[in-house]
């Protein structure tokens, strides 16, 4: 007899091995339909990992953070794929999950513009309605190595990605498709509204900074966005401000290390550096003791 110990302390036999998707079958078809991952004795699998011992068993869903970067990585894999179909001459190169999306890299003789980001958004969304598997998306249009892809899991199918939005395209030899990606079309329409702030990253190396002080913002009540984007500043800082943004945040290496931010307005008065505490004050103008604490840096 198999025995699974869920997260909450459950106890649940089974007479046979039993995959990560059947297991959240066998709890509700609300649990199957959203889990897009497994955590097996603590390590991370995808909903095909069979389960065929002992074990304690978490199940993810989109609504957490790590299921969200999940499905934002599958996305990445869908937006190849889709690439792929509408030019069969593209190379694909990358792809992984950033911030509060993901990107696409890929070679192509011609240079693409906004009206073909148009079409490869729509053609994702047909994919994604036809339920296909991402295996047969790794299998058909991606090396098996894997070297050119964020590790996995991936959803288990494509039909889980369904609230999702190409934003940018950029580059010339090897170019590459921005798209951002939320659990439900809800949360995606509440970010395609033009942000009161965005925090801008000088260089990759604040990335994980940028987008762990974006997500503090947020959750003081600021609606913040992360411009993560590998261009340069000053072009994301002048869009950005064309498009009605109050203030954009700079993060460079200094202000990572030394724990502030400088921030500026939307007409290009430099306000300054100040803490994450200050910033919060600033534009809040709080009356009701929220407080933001100063992001985390990832190991």
């Amino acid at each position: 007899m198999l025995k699974i110990t869920l997260a909450d302390g459950t106890v649940r036999e089974y007479d046979q091995a039993l995959s990560v998707s059947e297991l959240a079958s066998s709890i509700g078809p609300g649990l199957a339909k959203a889990a897009v991952a497994g955590r097996v004795n603590g390590l991370l699998v995808d909903c095909a990992f069979m389960i065929r011992q002992d074990a304690r068993v978490s199940l993810i869903t989109a609504r957490e953070p790590q299921g969200l970067e999940i499905l934002r990585r599958s996305c990445a894999l869908l937006l190849g794929m889709a690439l792929k179909q509408l030019h069969a001459k593209a190379e694909l190169v990358a792809a992984a999950s950033v911030g509060d999306g993901f990107y696409c890299d890929f070679t192509l003789a011609r240079a693409l513009g906004p009206e073909d980001l148009q079409r490869i958004e729509t053609r994702m969304i047909a994919l994604a309605a036809a339920n296909h598997s991402l295996h047969y998306v790794l299998a058909s249009y991606w090396s098996m190595d894997g070297t050119a892809l964020a590790a996995g899991p991936y959803v288990p199918t494509t039909r889980v990605m369904n609230a999702f939005a190409l934003t940018h395209l950029s580059g010339k030899g090897t170019q590459r498709i921005y798209g951002v990606c939320w659990t439900d079309q809800q949360e995606l329409q509440a970010w395609q509204a033009t942000p009161q702030l965005v925090v801008i990253n000088i260089d990759e190396r604040q990335i994980d900074y940028s987008q762990a002080l974006t997500d503090t913002l947020r959750r003081a009540g600021v609606h913040a966005h992360s411009d993560l984007r590998n261009e340069h500043i000053v072009s994301k800082i002048r869009q950005h401000r064309s498009q009605g943004v109050e203030y954009v945040l700079v993060i460079g290496q200094r202000e990572m290390e030394g724990g502030f931010v400088s921030l500026r307005d939307g007409f290009g008065d430099n306000l300054g550096r100040m803490s994450v505490q200050a910033v919060c004050d600033y534009l809040l103008k709080a009356s009701d003791g929220r407080h933001c604490a100063a992001p985390q840096q990832s190991a």
